[in-house]
């Protein structure tokens, strides 16, 4: 990825000179949009997201229940974007917003506890197998190419690993977002100071997820973590 060739991160850093904002902030909102067009690169369609206000969430809801881990607008899916130009106003709008991508279009996450997501990550780099993988909340996300998205539902063929945001407690193990689901992606920052980061960067391809739903679930049952029996399709 290129850290410095891009004509808007240039364009951020020359706002600096002009005394619109402070130097240091600007150079931080251009770290960040380097970040996040990485990601758009690799097709990854994003969506702004809450960010941390102190120990709590940016948004109006009294004791939010994910703060900073959630989107901004209930629109998200439809918000969603790899346009730059509409990525560049957020991030003007918002220099420390977090980002969400959504799932279930041009591919699909499944995320496993840390210690699980080290040793498949290294299984996966053996068998030449390895995607993009990013790290957050004490979990290794495995980013995938998606099952796809039929154009008649009846083709749809759900997994008992699918994972949406309010059903995430329901998978402490292993999940698999999808359709109708997100998660954020590196630089969000969380409340308690951590970030989410990238292990393996968004420019490698995305491999086959059945081939690393395989790994990830020995993985799982290596370390003790849990991982649903019944994670078949269908």
């Amino acid at each position: 990825m290129e850290a410095r060739g891009s004509r808007w991160t240039g364009w951020w850093r020359g706002r600096g000179r002009t005394g619109d904002t402070p130097a240091a902030r600007d150079m931080a909102a251009a770290v960040r949009l380097d970040l996040l067009l990485g990601a758009v690169r690799a097709g990854f369609p994003v969506a702004p997201a809450a960010r941390p206000s102190g120990y709590r969430c940016s948004c109006d809801r009294v004791g939010c229940p994910a703060p900073a881990r959630h989107p901004v607008s209930f629109a998200w899916q439809t918000q969603a974007t790899t346009d730059t130009e509409q990525i560049a106003h957020w991030i003007a709008r918002d220099p420390q917003a977090n980002f969400v991508t959504a799932t279930g279009r041009t591919h699909d996450v499944l995320d496993v506890p840390e210690e699980a997501g080290r040793i498949a990550l290294e299984r996966l780099l053996d068998q030449d197998a390895a995607g993009p993988v990013a790290a957050a909340d004490g979990r290794y996300l495995f980013f995938t190419a998606t099952r796809g998205t039929p154009a008649d539902e009846d083709e749809w063929w759900p997994c008992e690993l699918d994972s949406h945001p309010d059903t995430l407690e329901d998978h402490p193990g292993l999940r698999w977002h999808c359709r109708g689901s997100y998660v954020l992606l590196p630089p969000s920052a969380l409340p308690d100071t951590s970030a989410v980061r990238w292990v393996r960067g968004p420019e490698h391809p995305l491999p086959d997820p059945l081939r690393v739903l395989d790994v990830l679930t020995d993985a799982c049952t290596t370390v003790g973590a849990v991982a649903e029996e019944q994670w078949r399709i269908g």
